[in-house]
């Protein structure tokens, strides 16, 4: 709403709304006195005054904690009546994250977004694209016996994504692609067979879910990107190792989404050319 409205407006406005509060709230005047610290009369005379004088900051600031809203909404600033502090709890989140990316939390976000596009900068390989003993390699020495439950959740993400209806893009830096071929760095003593084995994975699963899965390779050296899943206009989420950070609000969302958009245009090699790419890697490094 704008800043510039008529006094008596305002007012009225907040006339309006804090007897709105009140109802929702089930809250009489009494009641609301006694949780301000006025008299019954001051809180009718806000109620029923006239002319365009607004109560002082002290009384609209206490109003609105007693019943559960926003000082800015009272006053007409705002359409939202929720408190600052409700609003940022609803729209950003941070929850912790398990060694490997294929826990309980992720699937329901996945099961969420389900009909719409998901686009995803994966922190090493795609999880759900790996092989068994892919992951067994990486997420054995950590989770133990437990590494069996996640391999299981990586394998029902995939089957959500071919039966859900979304598309699925993915963003994935060329170096991370390259050291996995070359067992380098992070994949450091991956044996051959392993590595073999996932990049024809890779060029099987892409061939049977082309065009719903569209993979595009990045170079990092000019352009980056933390590790961040997009589900649709719902939420995007950013991966920091031990927590994900959830973002709900639409303008966020909408950044995260463009940032996505970036990554894409600025791909070394399109979606059409990635089994290419694959056969490439599996030729120079004999896999």
């Amino acid at each position: 709403m704008s800043g510039n409205v008529d006094k008596r407006d305002r007012a009225g406005l907040f006339r309006d709304r804090l007897s709105q509060a009140m109802a929702e709230k089930a809250m009489t005047q009494s009641g609301l006195a006694r949780e301000v610290g006025v008299d019954r009369s001051t809180v009718s005379q806000l109620l029923t005054g006239q002319g365009a004088r607004l109560p002082n900051a002290q009384v609209v600031a206490e109003c609105a904690a007693a019943l559960g809203v926003s000082a800015d909404w009272l006053l007409g600033l705002t359409e939202r009546p929720e408190r600052l502090a409700d609003l940022l709890a609803t729209s950003l989140t941070m929850t912790e994250a398990p060694r490997a990316l294929i826990d309980e939390t992720i699937f329901g976000w996945h099961q969420e977004a389900a009909g719409y596009k998901i686009r995803h900068v994966p922190a090493t390989l795609p999880d759900m694209l790996k092989t068994r003993d892919m992951l067994r390699w990486e997420y054995e020495p950590q989770l133990g016996r437990t590494a069996e439950q996640a391999i299981g959740a990586s394998e029902d993400r995939l089957g959500l994504m071919a039966r859900s209806g979304s598309d699925y893009e993915i963003a994935l830096p060329s170096h991370e692609i390259e050291s996995f071929a070359r067992a380098e760095g992070y994949y450091r003593d991956l044996p051959a067979a392993i590595r073999s084995a996932q990049i024809a994975r890779l060029r099987d699963l892409y061939r049977q879910l082309y065009p719903a899965l569209r993979i595009y390779v990045f170079d990092a050296r000019r352009v980056f990107s933390a590790p961040v899943t997009i589900f649709g206009p719902l939420l995007a989420v950013l991966y920091l190792g031990r927590h994900y950070i959830a973002f709900r609000d639409s303008a966020r969302v909408t950044g995260f989404s463009a940032h996505f958009d970036w990554l894409v245009r600025e791909a070394e090699l399109g979606a059409r050319d990635f089994p290419t790419f694959l056969d490439d890697l599996a030729r120079q490094n004999g896999l």
